[in-house]
């Protein structure tokens, strides 16, 4: 990334002006979009075009970055070292004692039947001296298959992240979305071996999305169940596609999220528990971003033989969105970092302790090395 690039997203930084930069997993390419004014933009119909920005409690409004002004370049990757541990010590262990009770709460709430899953969640605060403009460059370098972002809103504040996880694409009438879970560590040389619940747990998830789209759209295909590597984890990822048919996007949208990959089964019924009982607010975290009806013009030579030598345009309308998991909101010196698990019967609270500390090592990376 040039520094004519970083200057230009530094000054609208310090100016106080909205913007965003991202780059899609696999892809070399990070694209900024720049809004002029502070205007805080909301979401209404998502009919809008822009990037956007969800909440995970579906009733606070999305916010959206108008397009005023788009750059794009190529990132090249710098050479890193392979996965290490930090070098620094944390104490991760500081509200131990309140997640494993919240966990044992959810567990029993399980066994009396009223929910089959629950995704529980917290945040660990660090302090960093890295700049927000640095630690974007390093998620780059660090996380290649993950979408990895900076947003920014005065009124709202800087987050970052590098998801694993797609939430919803469309081209046109096209969808495809996936359903994500189970969390092991990357060992070199070793594949991921899933157990029972972990399995179950994602089978709850892809059911729950075809069961939610089935009237929506048609012709849904359901991928094979696959391992797929985020960083330093292993996830299962099961991917689900089809048609739109008459419904738009908004109505695709409040069937899927949140999805149980981080809310949970019944939807409302978890997200009440989560609400109530997790101590704190998630904000955007487990909430959803990205690209908002782009438009791509594509020209192609005509197939008709007495057309041969002149082409024809289409158009196609595309959204790209990804669940906003692996984050962290900046505040000053501080970093609050996300992470969270899923909860069913067979959970064991201590593992489901560990997983998350587990989780945290994707930005914990970032922000202490």
């Amino acid at each position: 990334m040039s520094k004519g690039f970083l200057d230009q997203m530094i000054e609208q930084f310090q100016n106080g002006l909205p913007f965003v930069a991202y780059r899609k997993p696999d892809e070399v390419e990070v694209k900024v979009i720049f809004q002029k004014d502070k205007e805080l933009h909301y979401i209404s119909d998502y009919t809008e075009s822009g990037f956007v920005f969800t909440p995970f409690d579906g009733e606070s409004p999305a916010v959206l970055i108008k397009k005023d002004k788009v750059i794009v370049e190529a990132f090249e990757l710098e050479p890193r070292n392979s996965e290490s541990t930090l070098i620094h010590k944390l104490d991760e262990d500081a509200d131990k004692d309140f997640y494993l009770k919240l966990i044992d709460r959810a567990i029993s709430k399980i066994d009396s039947g009223s929910i089959q899953k629950v995704v529980l969640s917290r945040n660990i605060e660090v302090e960093t001296s890295k700049t927000p403009f640095v630690m974007f460059q390093d998620l780059l370098n660090q996380y290649p298959t993950a979408f990895c972002y900076i947003w920014f809103h005065p009124k709202i504040g800087l987050w970052l992240g590098a998801t694993p996880e797609i939430f919803l694409e469309t081209e046109n009438n096209k969808f495809r979305t996936m359903s994500l879970a189970g969390t092991q560590l990357y060992r070199a040389g070793e594949a991921p071996i899933w157990k029972k619940k972990e399995l179950e747990e994602q089978e709850m998830v892809t059911q729950f999305i075809h069961s939610s789209l089935k009237n929506q759209v048609s012709s849904i295909e359901i991928s094979e169940t696959m391992s797929t590597r985020a960083g330093n984890l292993w996830h299962i990822k099961t991917s689900i596609s089809g048609h739109m048919n008459n419904s738009g996007l908004q109505e695709i949208i409040a069937a899927l999220h949140p999805t149980p990959a981080v809310c949970g089964l019944p939807k409302n019924t978890a997200k009440e528990f989560i609400l109530k009982n997790e101590n704190y607010q998630r904000q955007f975290y487990t909430g959803f971003l990205g690209e908002l009806n782009f438009k791509e013009d594509m020209s192609r030579p005509s197939s008709r033989r007495n057309q041969e030598n002149k082409a024809y345009r289409t158009i196609k309308n595309k959204t790209s969105l990804y669940v906003n998991l692996r984050c962290m909101q900046l505040l000053g010196n501080t970093v609050k970092i996300y992470v969270g698990g899923g909860i069913t019967s067979r959970s064991v609270p201590e593992k489901e302790w560990q997983e998350t500390k587990d989780k945290s090592s994707t930005m914990l990376n970032i922000v202490l090395k």
